[in-house]
């Protein structure tokens, strides 16, 4: 079982990297769980649909307190059951998220934040974490060309999302052995055999010869 995590601030690309890999993943025969937070579940997606198109404006706490309800019964209802089974999972965002977002963006209490995703996931960590890395304003440019208006959370702007990359990269710094840090900036599909790359390096998949075997 292989539980990995995609982490970046908006606009980075983690979607795409997630569905390059899946489909690289189950290409060699592997079982694959993709997966996203806030979601996962019915009531995740129900707590992220209001926090993201939120029309009323909500505490900075409340929103915490939800993402990690929210993680709760992800973890609980996908991601463990999953892992039990011997699948790999794939996370589009996880615990570092909310000491970035809530922690980094939103200035709370880290201390907490960490009490907090502990609680709310038993303790379980991703055994490898890529942080696509982009510049903030690159990523505010990407989201608008993706999608025009941005959700709530994403409207907060420039200073906000660089709080949030500058959380990310102290993560990475401090955790070396979880976190890969890559530059999200390069072509999607460098980005992915970078990834593929890392993943062999570090014993998780060897790639070529499981596609070898299947063929």
């Amino acid at each position: 079982m292989t539980f990995i995590s995609f982490e970046g601030i908006d606009g980075c690309g983690k979607t795409t990297q997630v569905e390059l890999l899946r489909s690289r993943l189950e290409s060699a025969g592997a079982i694959v769980i993709a997966t996203r937070e806030p979601g996962g579940t019915a009531l995740a997606e129900a707590i992220r649909a209001h926090l993201l198109a939120a029309s009323e404006a909500v505490d900075a706490r409340a929103e915490l307190l939800l993402f990690g309800a929210a993680r709760a019964q992800h973890t609980t209802q996908t991601i463990r059951p999953a892992l039990e089974r011997g699948d790999i999972v794939l996370c589009d965002r996880f615990a570092d998220s909310s000491l970035a977002y809530q922690g980094g963006g939103l200035e709370l209490d880290s201390d907490f934040i960490t009490r907090m995703n502990d609680f709310a996931t038993g303790g379980l960590q991703p055994d490898i974490t890529f942080l696509l890395d982009l510049d903030a304003a690159e990523g505010l440019r990407r989201r608008a060309i993706q999608r025009g208006e941005g959700d709530r959370i994403e409207e907060r702007g420039l200073e906000f999302q660089r709080r949030v990359r500058e959380a990310y990269l102290e993560m990475a710094r401090a955790a070396p052995e979880r976190f890969v840090t890559l530059n999200a900036a390069a072509p999607a599909k460098i980005v992915h055999n970078r990834i593929v790359r890392a993943l062999e390096a570090r014993y998780f998949f060897q790639f070529r010869k499981a596609q070898k075997t299947n063929a």
